[in-house]
């Protein structure tokens, strides 16, 4: 029996060491090197043959300039600050949009809600990269949406939707939509209706049952929601890339473009491992909403 649970606890360990500790530290042991012209291209390399000399040899050349550059450098701080601020208002607008997605659904009809589901995660039945594509077509001056605008008279010339802010918006919200609705979806699935009739009972009206019952029952779907399309969206690269112009500024289109297109992979690798960092702080929260939430369900 000991030996069937020490398995089953060093099976997710396993993982974590394999896929996550391993790469995170090849990468940091980059972000310490210094760019050369070779392949790889950064120095100092590990020469496993040298032994125990080649190793602290190779310590000893490692140095934290890499993370000096990215404090001095005006561009790597802005272009953080930018993808925290535009992760926050991305959040906000997703959550905007979903709850209302999500309370709907909870109630509808009990036969309905299934199609619903079905409705919500169909557009992860179709690339993201196709999708991503679409909205180029759909948000360009000749788009989908300028005609529709100028068939209803609201405006006369085309309005410039893509490569700017406002595209990358609507880019992420369509996107992580669903990792918004879907949480909050089962929270309020669950709520007792029994409670918004005892307060309708009380006096309250159904906009104050609302916001006394459902509002605050529901705050461990907005949460888990929240964090989930905060997250991921802090490290995105594709929509700023293909909707946003050059104004646009994300952490993870510098990342990109300093690995592929300058080839700088010492600063590439200390951008990540910064990045990640970060998200430490986000990732450490959800989790603890998470087992929160089942310490009370239980």
């Amino acid at each position: 029996m000991n030996l069937r649970r020490l398995i089953l606890i060093a099976i997710p360990y396993l993982w974590l060491l394999l896929f996550f500790l391993i790469p995170f530290g090849i990468v940091l042991k980059i972000s310490l090197s210094e760019t050369a012209i070779a392949i790889p291209p950064y120095t100092p390399t590990l020469d496993l043959s040298a032994g125990w000399q080649g190793f602290t040899a190779y310590l000893s050349e490692l140095d934290f300039d890499n993370f000096s550059f990215l404090a001095e450098d005006d561009l790597y701080w802005k272009a953080f600050l930018s993808s925290l601020t535009i992760s926050v208002v991305s959040t906000l607008l997703t959550l905007a949009v979903g709850f209302p997605i999500a309370y709907g659904m909870a109630n509808a009809p009990e036969e309905w809600r299934p199609s619903l589901m079905v409705l919500v995660i169909l557009p992860f039945w179709t690339s993201f990269l196709i999708r991503v594509y679409a909205w180029m077509g759909i948000l360009s001056q000749g788009g989908l949406l300028n005609q529709f605008l100028i068939w209803t008279g609201l405006i006369d010339t085309p309005l410039t939707i893509l490569n700017t802010n406002t595209a990358v918006y609507i880019g992420i919200v369509y996107t992580y939509l669903p990792f918004m609705v879907l949480p909050i979806y089962a929270t309020l699935e669950k709520l007792d209706n029994s409670l918004l009739e005892a307060a309708e009972d009380l006096g309250c009206s159904r906009i104050q049952a609302f916001w006394l019952v459902t509002a605050p029952l529901s705050r461990p779907g907005v949460i888990a929601g929240c964090f989930l399309v905060f997250i991921p969206v802090l490290g995105e690269f594709v929509i700023p890339s293909l909707l946003g112009g050059s104004g646009t500024l994300m952490i993870g289109k510098v990342l990109w473009e300093e690995f592929f297109t300058n080839r700088d992979w010492p600063v590439a690798s200390a951008v990540a491992v910064v990045l990640l960092l970060i998200l430490i702080i986000p990732i450490t929260l959800f989790q603890r909403n998470q087992q929160a939430q089942r310490e009370a369900d239980e």
